[in-house]
């Protein structure tokens, strides 16, 4: 559901309960964030002012973002305006989404001030506007020429809200209501009402006719609708509502609706129960939609060094197959020099001479009539060294690329089995240190937050107890199979620290044959549950840690993969080859079905 107008009355009307507390720090983390930060009653609170165009919202936060260096001109000014001054009220304007925020205090000779700050909740036109006492513009998040809008917003200018279209729901009466709607369907009836009436968004209606059962339109379900939409608007002041979280159609997002509560009270003097909701609600969105960017940005650069690689082994093959006739050249060759002695010294077309190579079978070769016979001899030699020695190269050329691409496949498979955001900045990491996307990556406005989170997980490392190396970041996904400790790596670079450094030379070693996936590593030097050493895992163990990993590969969804194990003594990593690619002797093939089991 949108963050529409009832939504924002219900906030603000929970938030009438920070009257009193003072404010005390503020922060911009960046050019759609604010953060005010209060103490009331002996605890510290975080107000979230967010303005982006999709999810605009004002609610009270636990979670924080980075702040940069230097403040932004905008914070510098609120710095400067309103800490140390207390919050007098936070009001609304019937279902309009804008938030008046009232301050209160005394400036350096103990004369009472007052400031407002107006929070203009309207998708793309959202604004933060800090006023006097006068309701004169002191400053604001962005500037409005008059020019561009109908109304200006900008410093020592007095402020004028918005003007409203819509009309009132609370002042239309149900005959009014019943003659200002279309009701010829219900979706009509869903846009007609969104349209009409300020602070109802499409969304609201549509989980509110879902609430209520309604799917046909007659007197009865208007009726039920009007006087439905009429008691949750005025259950925002009371703070009778209560807000549920329900998946759309489609799996992929939530969306949430208002219900009544018959016998709700407040648990407490300070009860910020729909602020934290809506906090955690939003921060759970915007962690996604912020990791499906992150990875479309890498995805994006891989695909293209992908595409290239395919053009370049494509040019390759084509080179491959012109090498196929460079036998026949060296055949035309030898019989034109062998023959030489009873060829005419004309210029010919062709000529028809006995392959000794086949029974002294004819054979027609085709001449170039612009040069003796003798000189078509000397071309055909050198078109054939010139493939033969194009061969050679190309061929380690194929085999070069073929490693590329293999490499480039691996990527993709991390970055569709990535969960995190931090999973995402350690595929950038290890990617941002292989030459062969550094062209790529350098003509693509690649997101700044995926390289500085890169450099932030270099500064600071994440370590667990699992980890000898301090410089190294590992902490791979971890099962116990049986007592055993089975160790899945998630990308490549740990992948090798896994297989090449931690693992010991006794412990097994496990990997999809010939398909992409993760290195894992059953420990035999210990086991957690009963404690037992250097104990040989029985084949049902192996089986299971099997199908671990046949579940951590791109064959996840097969019924049927082959898994190869062996010792770690006999993984070795060839010199030069990229991260997670290595060679292994003495393995045994275990075909399994995937499957997960509880780590």
């Amino acid at each position: 559901m949108a963050f529409d107008g009832i939504v924002t009355k219900a906030i603000a009307s929970e938030l009438q309960q920070i009257s009193g507390a003072r404010i005390d720090k503020i922060f911009q983390p960046n050019k759609n964030i604010l953060l005010l930060g209060f103490y009331l009653d002996g605890t510290n609170y975080l107000l979230n002012i967010c303005t982006d165009p999709i999810n605009y919202r004002i609610n009270l936060t636990t979670n924080t973002k980075k702040n940069p260096q230097i403040a932004p001109n905008f914070c510098m000014v609120l710095r400067k305006h309103l800490i140390g001054l207390r919050i007098k009220n936070v009001i609304t304007n019937n279902l309009e989404r804008i938030v008046t925020i009232e301050f209160e205090g005394f400036d350096d000779i103990d004369d009472i001030i007052s400031r407002k700050l107006i929070i203009e909740l309207m998708g793309k036109h959202c604004n933060v506007i800090l006023l006097d006492e006068q309701n004169i513009i002191i400053d604001s998040l962005r500037h409005i020429n008059s020019e561009n809008s109908s109304r200006t917003i900008v410093p020592h200018v007095t402020y004028v809200f918005p003007s409203i279209s819509k009309s009132n729901f609370l002042d239309c009466s149900l005959k009014d209501f019943i003659n200002t709607i279309e009701t010829s369907s219900i979706e009509n009836l869903i846009s007609s009402i969104a349209n009409f009436y300020n602070g109802i968004s499409n969304s609201f209606i549509e989980n509110s006719l879902r609430k209520l059962n309604i799917t046909e339109i007659n007197q009865d379900s208007i009726k039920k609708i009007y006087f439905y939409i009429k008691e949750i608007i005025n259950c925002t002041d009371s703070l009778n509502l209560n807000f549920e979280l329900s998946k759309n159609e489609n799996n992929v997002s939530y969306d949430y609706f208002l219900v009544t509560k018959s016998n709700h009270k407040i648990s407490d003097k300070n009860d910020f129960s729909l602020n934290f909701f809506l906090d955690d609600f939003y921060y759970q969105k915007e962690s996604n939609e912020e990791f499906k960017s992150y990875r479309n940005s890498i995805l994006k650069m891989i695909l293209a060094t992908l595409k290239k690689y395919q053009k370049r082994l494509l040019n390759i093959n084509e080179k491959l197959k012109n090498c196929d006739n460079m036998d026949i050249y060296k055949l035309y060759g030898e019989l034109i020099t062998a023959n030489l002695y009873k060829i005419k010294d004309q210029n010919i077309e062709s000529i028809e001479l006995e392959n000794y190579y086949d029974n002294n079978k004819k054979i027609v070769i085709p001449l170039d009539c612009k040069y003796s016979p003798s000189i078509n001899a000397k071309r055909y030699f050198k078109k054939y060294n010139k493939l033969k020695n194009a061969l050679s190269i190309v061929t380690a050329q194929k085999e070069e690329t073929e490693k590329e691409l293999n490499y480039i496949e691996s990527i993709v498979y991390e970055l569709e089995t990535a969960k995190t955001v931090d999973e995402i900045a350690d595929i950038y990491e290890e990617i941002s240190e292989n030459v062969i996307f550094k062209d790529v990556s350098n003509n693509l406005n690649l997101n700044n937050t995926i390289k500085s989170k890169s450099k932030i997980k270099n500064n600071k490392i994440k370590k667990s107890q699992l980890t000898k190396n301090k410089n190294v970041s590992f902490n791979p996904l971890k099962y116990i199979i049986d007592g055993y400790t089975l160790l899945v790596g998630r990308n490549n670079n740990e992948n090798d620290y896994l297989s090449l450094k931690y693992a010991k030379k006794t412990d097994l070693w496990f990997h999809t044959k010939d398909i992409h996936g993760s290195h894992a590593v059953l420990i035999l030097d210990s086991n957690v549950s009963n404690k037992v050493s250097n104990k040989i895992p029985t084949n049902d163990v192996i089986i299971k840690c099997a199908e671990i990993v046949a579940y951590h590969s791109k064959a996840r969804n097969s019924s049927n993969v082959p898994v190869d194990v062996c010792e770690i003594k006999y993984v070795k990593k060839p010199k030069g080859s990229k991260p997670g690619m290595v060679i292994y002797t003495n393995y045994q093939t275990f075909n399994v079905n995937p499957k997960i089991y509880n780590k």
